[in-house]
């Protein structure tokens, strides 16, 4: 029988890391932002000045550090206030605080046994082992300046978490409350997330999971489902729904993931659908690629076509996505301390794994990669 977990015990652990993309946070920084994000492909200055207009009709500023600062403050206040004693760090990938630098923060605090909390939910190369191999980069790093090396280990992917999955109900619910009430019954649920290659998506998860679309398409139609569900029994309408993509950013040639989110309200615009409800399901917060991509481009077009919609939050520094954090925290620690845990999950997968297998979101050219079983870091 699984074992009850203990609230206050995060042994092994003795830090958790927020990691997440980063972002500029003034005008001068959104062209060295890009070469961070752009490394190693040779793309012009002038090509990511022309990128960086996204974030220029914004100040610069991209929201997702501030984002970041208030959902550290929730885990830090949810943590306090359930008696959990474990400091929470933040290190980014493409801006400051960079990871290096925390990771060498934690090392010179004395931390061993480290815990990874990734911004993104999903399993995919991008969401998943981008960051591992980010985290094997600055392990080498702090291993070629002589430091003691923590241990380090990435909780399991949290798509399907209700304390992930709820908020986002919750923000449907509110979002079709806001339409008009004479097309509120006949409203369209357009869950939407990062479009990737075809081929990134079919090899997603653990090669078990590879196939058309791969672990990334089928987590988040199991996502899309269990919100239009509970939709369904909160209101009693069944909104008709179907999972879209946005922010496609590479080379026309390659086939990426499809419908855009603009071309499917063109769609059903022509359709005669009444209004649209748009469900960044893939985003953990209000980044700039929500900012722009719905908010402003998406938007647009929907008011060009005379089609209602409206945006439904991300989770953000929701309480309950604090809380599932710290569950995901105490289950992982007592898996560890070789407890029988049973794992919080909705839908129809399962929980994620803990441990990424082999194989698993390979990347096109093998790079070392932290946090897995195929980690050089033990």
């Amino acid at each position: 029988m699984p074992e009850a977990l203990d609230s206050t015990d995060s042994t092994p652990y003795d830090a958790l890391l927020l990691l997440s993309f980063g972002g500029p946070e003034g005008p001068d920084d959104v062209v060295p932002f890009l070469e961070n994000v752009t490394k190693g492909r040779g793309i012009p200055k002038e090509r990511l000045k022309e990128v960086g207009q996204h974030y220029f009709l914004f100040g610069g500023v991209s929201p997702i550090n501030d984002q970041n600062r208030a959902l550290l403050d929730a885990l830090r206040k949810d943590f306090a206030d359930h008696g959990l004693d474990l400091p929470v760090y933040w290190g980014n990938r493409n801006w400051a605080p960079y990871l290096t630098d925390t990771l060498r923060d934690l090392v010179r605090d004395g931390r061993r046994r480290v815990l990874v909390l990734a911004t993104s939910a999903y399993a995919s190369y991008s969401g998943c082992r981008q960051y591992r191999e980010n985290l094997a980069d600055a392990l080498a790093t702090l291993e070629s300046e002589g430091l003691e090396l923590p241990r380090i280990d990435k909780l399991r992917h949290y798509f399907n978490h209700p304390g992930f999955v709820r908020p986002m109900i919750d923000g449907v619910l509110k979002s079709l409350a806001e339409l008009p009430e004479d097309v509120r019954a006949g409203a369209h649920l357009a869950f939407t997330t990062h479009s990737i290659p075809d081929a990134a998506a079919d090899s997603s998860g653990p090669v078990e999971a590879h196939g058309e679309g791969g672990a990334y398409v089928r987590q988040h139609l199991d996502v899309a489902r269990l919100i239009a569900e509970a939709v369904r029994e909160e209101t009693g309408t069944d909104h008709a729904w179907q999972l879209v993509y946005q922010s496609r950013s590479g080379a026309p040639h390659i086939p990426w993931l499809e419908p855009d989110i603009c071309d499917h309200l063109e769609e059903l615009h022509g359709q005669d659908v009444p209004a649209v409800v748009m469900v960044p399901i893939g985003f953990v917060s209000d980044h700039m690629e929500v900012l722009y991509d719905l908010d402003t481009e998406a938007t647009a077009k929907a008011a060009e076509l005379g089609l209602p919609v409206a945006r439904s939050a991300t989770v953000g520094a929701d309480p309950r996505f604090a809380a599932a954090v710290r569950e995901l925290v105490l289950e992982r620690a007592a898996i560890e301390r070789g407890q029988d845990v049973r794992p919080c999950a909705l839908g129809t997968l399962g929980a994620s794994h803990d441990l990424c297998p082999v194989g698993c979101c390979p990347a096109r050219a093998p790079r070392p990669a932290a946090a897995g079983a195929d980690s050089p870091y033990a």
